[in-house]
């Protein structure tokens, strides 16, 4: 088999092994691939490993040796699965590979804004301490999240990890998601009662066709001015020109975010220049531990397909 991955760096930047996948075949590795790159360094590649180079429809012409496309990822919105699967071709991920580094991502960036730890720690460097008239001094409200209401949208491996460690805060939850039916527990609510019930909301969905910029103007209206709303999921969840009003205008008090609609944001995004806007560059699933998770499933994934069982598929 020859196995090409496309855009290697992101999940290895050299201190994992990529052994267990070359025991499988012909392993050639790339960095990173353009979409450009793809017909002519995968044209003969019989399986793909990639995470977010785009693979549609036009791609997947091109590569008429393609048997398998294994995602270094849960999420595989850069992969056309439908056409793929007219190809005949297989389409598999990684499920729950960074549940306890992505929710443990959730509340450094929830615990930033509420304790502004980072904040306080450079104005000590900055030597403001030493020239403080008291013993003690924030540079920022703090806020307890005991008590607080938790809004949690989607409720797989990450969404139920992070109302976990809200419970173990004190915090009450809500959650919205197709695999809770409403009424069957007290935290299962409909999407606008999470929204508008909530202090902290935390998406968790996957992206599709049809939740494509969801958070809107008018949702982002119907929350608590005190609000925050983080996202770890998909940058395209938001509408991010809306959510940059509604933070500039006071609608909600604060964002923190780890993905965007373009990453990176070669173009101006309004979100980083966003009042109370904290941004930090997609890497809540990159701890060592997570990324040696996705490299393990990815060798079994490819394993099981050669034996004629493929496992994790998604299309």
């Amino acid at each position: 088999m020859n196995i090409i991955v496309t855009d290697a760096f992101a999940v290895n930047p050299g201190d994992l092994d990529w052994a267990p996948l070359r025991e499988l075949g012909e392993l050639v590795l790339y960095d990173r691939s353009s979409p450009e790159s793809v017909a002519a360094r995968c044209r003969e590649a019989d399986i793909i490993v990639s995470n977010k180079t785009p693979l549609d429809a036009a791609a997947l012409r091109e590569l008429p040796a393609l048997k398998l496309v294994s995602v270094l990822a849960t999420g595989y919105n850069v992969i056309d699965t439908i056409a793929a699967r007219s190809a005949n071709v297989t389409v598999c991920n990684v499920p729950g590979y960074g549940t306890a580094s992505v929710a443990q991502h959730v509340f450094a960036l929830l615990l930033e804004l509420t304790n502004h730890t980072g904040k306080n720690a450079a104005s000590v460097e900055a030597g403001d301490w030493g020239r403080s008239a008291d013993w003690c001094y924030t540079v920022a409200p703090v806020m307890e999240l005991e008590g607080k209401t938790l809004g949690i949208v989607g409720y797989g491996h990450i969404g139920s990890r992070v109302a976990a460690i809200g419970r173990a805060l004190g915090m009450k939850i809500l959650c919205c998601s197709p695999r809770l039916v409403p009424g069957s527990s007290g935290e299962a609510a409909d999407l606008a009662t999470v929204f508008a019930g909530s202090d902290v909301v935390s998406l968790h969905c996957p992206l599709t066709v049809t939740n494509t910029a969801f958070v809107n103007r008018a949702l982002l209206a119907t929350m608590k001015p005190r609000a925050i709303l983080v996202n770890t999921a998909r940058g395209g969840l938001i509408n991010e020109p809306d959510l940059a009003d509604a933070l500039n205008a006071g609608v909600i008090a604060a964002a923190a975010l780890d993905v965007l609609s373009e990453e990176p944001p070669r173009r101006p995004n309004p979100l980083l220049a966003a009042r109370k806007c904290l941004v930090t560059p997609h890497n809540a699933w990159i701890s060592r531990e997570a990324r040696q998770r996705i490299l393990s499933v990815t060798a079994g994934n490819i394993r099981s397909f050669l034996a004629g069982h493929p496992v994790n598929v998604v299309n």
